[in-house]
């Protein structure tokens, strides 16, 4: 009986080695001095879209795989957000917004085409 808990012990400080390598490498990730903001939040989403949508590869996996439900409902995201923040956003931030949507929406377009074919 000793033997399985020293195995389920084991276990857990892998789990918990793990899960601490995985919270070192976020933070290496993010400089110290970065600043969220709404520009960086959207050009995120409209990443994460061209994803779903095939055109970049996962960075989970390395694949190109479409997702066009995922894909809609990012594109769907920014365009609450569009809709949401009307009259709140610099020039700059309202056009990248809407090119972002409007060259996702057609990207999303010849997706869907090529996979009806």
């Amino acid at each position: 009986m000793d033997d399985e808990r020293k195995v389920d012990e084991s276990w857990k400080e892998q789990a918990n080695k793990e899960k601490t390598d995985v919270k070192e490498e976020v933070k290496q990730e993010i400089p110290k001095d970065f600043q969220a903001d709404f520009k960086f939040f959207i050009t995120t989403l409209a990443m994460q879209a061209t994803i779903a949508l095939g055109e970049v590869p996962n960075p989970m996996d390395n694949k190109k795989e479409a997702n066009l439900p995922q894909a809609k409902f990012i594109i769907d995201v920014l365009d609450i957000l569009k809709l949401k923040t009307k009259g709140n956003l610099t020039e700059e931030e309202e056009k990248l917004l809407s090119e972002l949507i409007y060259g996702l929406q057609m990207s999303y377009a010849a997706c869907a085409d090529k996979e009806k074919k």
